[in-house]
This record gives structure tokens, sequence and C-alpha cells, in this order.
């Protein structure tokens, strides 16, 4: 493709200049606008630089991966709700035998729950629980961050679901979720072993020279929940849960004598709920004591038990709040209905592992990956029976609009022709059939995703790379996406700003209460240099 006139070019560089840099640098002085406004501003002034037309700038949307985008992003709400990343969270401490171990057991567990989960949701839940645990075991928190870090974008790589450019390589490519899953799995499952290792051996002195002090995590995960997640194109922030006074007046008691009372005010000012949580108080004391407040103005406590109904023994008045229930009072003489509350939860936290697993099994049976995520997240939807909005909110549209504006943004920059021109002269020493040529194609891709992000290079090469590869055969064609994938999500690890996990790891630490840590720039690059060359290297040669 030949080069646009003159002044196509130079405008559509400056649209795509624009996007680049706040891409990058979302909070850049002279416009701290962020990164989906960037995005926006970079396809409008694609648009009114008549780069590309009004017309074009739609068809540049990929619905297909919005649709995969948003699909898998629900049905990560809905498992945070089940407590799944509270079980991944007690995995990571579960009869840790010292600070190695728990280094290896937060890489595999990081890579295998963000091949499922995304590594930006994982990061996101990980996070501050992985600081917390590092400070009961009086730990350095560094090489355990970087191992979350590092092994989240590693393990991100196995599969369609894992990270934003395997859904953009899924869909062009059309690889099926399991010939995506077999091809790139043994890399990933080397590549985190090998990271562990470059961790540990880095770090050894580290993790020696500290004493490890022997703790039940376990009841503190009880205790202290992985936080919410919300998600974002590169910063999160926790969703933090309180309890609405007039939610609890609605919920704790029917009886408005009781709850009126002092007893259930002070109770309703005190009570503070951790997500995904159930918390059971014992309430007896509480009405014995609100009975005989309300006694003394009614006339009698016969009275008033005849209007309440309630038992006063502690031992069967309970309350039972969770976070995704609302609230809810307990009340049984034999605890038959507190029973079966809890019945009712598990049921519906096995069904929304069921249909998890449903999703990850239609994807590898062939079906249509985009769709099959929108419809498990819409039977979660049904199977919540509540108000969908509160966990809808918690999807982050901003990543969507992102996609939407880069979408129109590459698109616009493809059509200066600047990217063809840059590919012909690479493709001869590029080639997917000799060893050299494969090199040369992932150092190129290397550079190109941490200086303008791996999606907009996948954007901007996947297509001509893979067309090069097809001229020479039909299997060089997938096995050159699959290369794509590995080589621009491991890229990630190479620095700070390489990947979105990266960033959400760094600020979630930095903004934790009271265990806040500050990851530098040059600290992850000492770790990230050498990881990145030697994980990428042997992943290579694993790729089929």
């Amino acid at each position: 493709m030949a080069l646009a006139p003159i002044p196509k070019v130079v405008l559509g560089s400056i649209a795509f200049a624009i996007f680049w840099i706040l891409a990058i640098f979302p909070a850049v002085p002279f416009l701290p606008i962020g990164r989906t406004a960037g995005s926006l501003l970079g396809a409008m002034l694609m648009v009114i630089f008549r780069v590309i037309s009004p017309d074009e700038a739609y068809d540049a949307i990929d619905l297909p991966i919005l649709g995969l985008l948003f699909g898998t992003m629900v049905v990560s709400v809905y498992l945070e709700k089940a407590d799944m990343f509270k079980y991944i969270g007690k995995l990571l401490s579960w009869k840790s035998k010292g600070p190695k171990d728990l280094l290896c057991r937060i890489c595999l567990i990081s890579a295998l729950s963000s091949a499922l989960f995304t590594n930006d949701t994982s990061c996101v839940v990980l996070t501050e629980f992985i600081l917390k645990i590092a400070k009961q075991h009086n730990l350095p928190p560094l090489p355990f961050l970087l191992a979350l870090a590092s092994s989240a974008n590693i393990g991100s790589s196995a599969t369609p679901i894992g990270n934003p450019q395997n859904l953009v390589i899924a869909v062009e490519s059309k690889i099926s979720f399991g010939e995506f899953l077999f091809g790139i799995l043994p890399a990933m499952l080397i590549g985190v072993v090998v990271n562990a290792l470059i961790l540990v051996a880095m770090y050894w002195k580290l993790l020696s020279g500290h004493k490890y002090v022997e703790d039940r995590i376990a009841e503190v995960v009880a205790e202290e929940e992985v936080n919410s997640h919300q998600f974002s194109p590169a910063t999160m922030s926790h969703y933090t849960s309180s309890l609405n006074s007039q939610v609890l007046n609605g919920y704790l008691l029917e009886s408005s004598s009781i709850q009126n009372s002092p007893q259930v005010q002070n109770l309703r000012n005190r009570l503070v709920l951790n997500d995904s949580e159930i918390h059971r108080f014992n309430v007896g004391s509480l009405i014995d004591s609100a009975r005989n407040s309300n006694a003394s103005k009614e006339g009698t406590n016969n009275d008033l038990a005849s209007e309440t109904k309630v038992e006063t023994s502690p031992s069967k008045i309970v309350v039972e709040i969770d976070r995704t229930t609302d609230i809810h009072v307990l009340v049984s003489s034999d605890g038959k209905d507190c029973l079966s509350a809890e019945w009712k939860r598990l049921l519906w936290k096995t069904c929304v592992y069921l249909i998890t697993l449903g999703m990850l099994i239609a994807m590898l049976l062939g079906l249509n990956m985009s769709w099959t995520a929108i419809s498990a997240a819409l039977a979660l939807v049904v199977l919540d029976f509540k108000d969908a909005r509160p966990s809808l909110e918690k999807v982050s549209y901003s990543l969507l609009i992102f996609f939407c504006g880069m979408f129109i943004t590459v698109d616009g920059f493809n059509k200066t022709g600047i990217p063809s021109a840059l590919w012909e002269f690479m493709e001869p020493y590029s080639r997917v059939d000799r060893s050299g040529a494969i090199v040369i194609l992932a150092l190129v891709i290397l550079v190109l995703s941490n200086l303008a992000s791996n999606v907009p290079t996948i954007l901007l090469l996947g297509a001509r790379v893979a067309a090069s590869a097809a001229a020479i055969s039909k299997e060089d064609e997938k096995r050159t996406w699959l290369i794509l994938a590995w080589v621009s999500t491991v890229a990630g690890n190479l620095s700070l700003l390489g990947s979105a996990a990266n960033l959400i790891v760094c600020e979630q630490a930095r903004r934790a209460p009271n265990i806040s840590y500050t990851i530098t720039f040059w600290n992850h690059l000492k770790f990230g240099l050498p990881s990145t060359i030697i994980v990428t290297a042997i992943g290579l040669t694993l790729i089929r």
C-alpha cells in the first residue's frame, strides 16, 4: 500500500501521536484527560482531519471484541460475588512452607487465575491481599508484587480471554479457543516456572534475610475479604461497601418497636460490612434489652412479645448480613431458617461456578466466543434474580469506550499507509519460516508493545504479519498469530509501563491503607528486562 497524500499522512500522524501520548501518559501535564478521553480525541481528530469518513469510523469498531470483553467482565463480577477470589486468596496461604514457597504459589495462582479471569482482574483482587500476607509474615513486599504482576501477564497469554490483545487476535485470526489454549499452554507453563526461578534467584538473599513469622493467614482471609474490583484500562479503584442505614432499617426486624429502640440504632450505626462475606451476630441480648426498654413504654413485656413474635433466646436469634443479598434476619427456634439460607447461597455459588465452567467448555468446543461470553453473563444475571444494576455498574464502560476510540484511531493511522510501508521494509527479515527472522519479529513486537502498547501494536501489524505468513503455509499463519499473542503479552513484563496489570499492582500497592508500598520504575526494570528476554525466548521454541 502506497503512502496517502502528504496532508493526510501528516494529520493522521498527529492524531495518532496524540492518542499514543495520552494512552502511555494519561496524566500528561498539558492535557491530563486520561486514556479513555485520549482515545476518543484521537478518533475524533481522524474524522475531523478527513483521514477517514464517519461511516468508516463506525465500521472500524469491532463489535465481537467488545462483546467478548463485556461478557467476560460481567462473568468476573459474579465470580467475585460468589467468593471465587476469596478461595484463590486462601490457596496462597494454605500450609505455606516459607517465603520462597509463598512466592512460587503466587506465581502459579496468579498465572492460572489470569488465564481464566483476565490479568487485570487477578491483579486488582490479589494485590492488597498479598501486601497483607507480606506484613503478617514480616516479608518484603517487592518480590511478591513483582511475582503477581509478571505471572499474571504470562498466564494471561494462554487463553483468548486472558487479556485484550488476545481477544483481538482470537477474533481476527478465527483461531478456536482450544487451538489457542493448547498452542500457547506449554510456553505459558514453562514461562511461569522460569519466571518464578528468576524471582527466587534474584531475591534469594532478601527473602532469606527476613525472619518468616508463622501466622494463620487463612483466618485473616475469613475476616478480611479480598476487595471487590472494577475494571479499567490502566488503573483500578477499590469498590468500598458500606451499610446503608435505610437498608438495615428495612430488613433487620419487622417490629417497629424493636427497630426504633436505641440498641438497634446503635447496631445500625456500628455495623460495617466486608465484601462478599457473611457475618452472624448473636442478638438475643440486643432483643432482650430492646424489649425491656420498650416494655416500660408499652406496658408489659408480654404485649411486646406478642407484637414481634421473636424468640429471645440468644442462641436462637441470628442476623445474617450478606453484601450480595442485602440483609436478612433469620429467626428460628431450631436454626432451620439459618441452614436454609446457607444452603441457598451455597446452591447459588455452585450454579455460578457451573455456568462459568460451561462457558469455558463451550469456547473449547469452538462456539462463538463473543456470544458465549454474553450468554454466560446474562445467565448469571438471571440466576441472581435481582436488579442487576449494582453488578453491571462494576463493569468498566470506560474501557469499552477506550477500545472504540482506539479501533477508529488505529484504522485511521493504517489508512495513512505508514504501517504498511514499515512492514514492507521489515517483511523480508521477519518471515516465520526462519529462526533468525522469528527473533527479529519478536524483537520488533517487543519494542513496539512497550512504546505503543500491545493492543495498538497488534491492530497495526497483526493482519500484515499473518498475511505474510499465510503466503508460506496455513500452519505458519496460525503459528504467527500465536507468536504475536505470546510476545506482545510477555512484553508487558519489560517495564512498569508495559502493561495495565503492572500499573494496577503499582497503584493498588501505593494506595493500600496502612500497608502501602511503592514500586519504582527501576526496581521493576531490573527484574523485568532479564525475565522478559529469557521467558520470551524459551516460549518461542515451544509455540506450535
